[in-house]
């Protein structure tokens, strides 16, 4: 076989994981319909939720997703009811806390999920914050459609949430949520993947890595270490997303024999003042 050949085959294997959705199970499926009825044709403000939903961060969070799991808002579908229709929007409204709340009406919150009819969420893991907060990574899968399509199609999303802890336990108080792409990442090199992230932001444009070493994988995190020019030693943090792409989360600065102390550096405003083709 010759190298050119070669070259391709390795090019075509890196972009088919670019491809391929998510096998991961679902990690929401708390609830049955009994729970439901419980709450069938309520308000928002009319709903109180049991506290030993709310008892734990992780609690609140499969939860949450577990009542949303078979929310509808497709605008109505020709074969009849699918999932728990519209029942569990005002339910999952009352994870949010009263201060989110007041910034995002329910008239909002239900609007946001236009075009949904299942949720599945593949992915949770609570995550550094540098303020000392509560926050969680998560993804999630879902199955859309509209009645402009007769089609459904699955969707992927992933964000970070922020959760307090109230009276009533502990409840979400922000919540971002990104769509994912599956096109631009197999076309358009080195900023979807961890490695060269690094490469790149703190080796090219920073100058900061004098030692990579091997990256440690474990499921979806990668842990990312290097000697930099500094003397000091550093720890980058990145999630696979189902689209292949890798999403830094975290960075880590250890002088000798300190303890490890989380960082927010910002390679695109600290260490390029003028961006060229050179540098992509």
């Amino acid at each position: 076989m010759n190298m050119q050949k070669r070259n391709q085959m390795d090019k075509t294997s890196i972009h088919q994981k670019y491809f391929r959705p998510s096998c991961l199970k679902a990690l929401n499926l708390r609830f049955g319909w009994e729970f439901y009825s419980l709450f069938s044709e309520k308000p928002h403000d009319q709903i109180k939720l049991p506290s030993e939903l709310t008892r734990t961060p992780e609690d609140t969070l499969l939860n949450y997703f577990s009542v949303l799991r078979e929310a509808e808002n497709m605008g109505g579908r020709s074969c009849g009811t699918v999932g728990q229709a519209r029942t569990p929007f005002p339910i999952a409204y009352n994870f949010l806390s009263k201060e989110y709340q007041n910034k995002l009406s329910y008239d909002e919150y239900f609007n946001s999920f236009a075009g949904v009819g299942h949720t599945s969420l593949i992915k949770l893991c609570r995550v550094p914050d540098i303020k000392h907060g509560i926050r969680f990574f998560y993804e999630i899968e879902t199955i859309e459609g509209s009645l402009d399509k007769r089609a459904e199609y699955f969707g992927y999303y992933y964000g970070f949430i922020q959760l307090v802890n109230e009276k009533d336990g502990y409840q979400i108080s922000d919540l971002s949520k990104i769509e994912e792409d599956f096109l631009c990442a197999p076309y358009h090199g080195w900023s979807h993947d961890a490695e060269a992230v690094v490469e790149v932001k703190y080796g090219g444009w920073c100058k900061l890595i004098q030692k990579r070493y091997p990256t440690i994988t474990n499921g979806y995190v990668k842990n990312i270490y290097f000697q930099g020019n500094d003397g000091a030693d550093y720890c980058m943090i990145f999630f696979t997303l189902t689209n292949g792409t890798d999403v830094e989360i975290a960075q880590f600065r250890k002088v000798g024999n300190k303890e490890w102390k989380q960082v927010n550096m910002k390679p695109e405003e600290e260490c390029l003042t003028e961006k060229t083709d050179d540098n992509f």
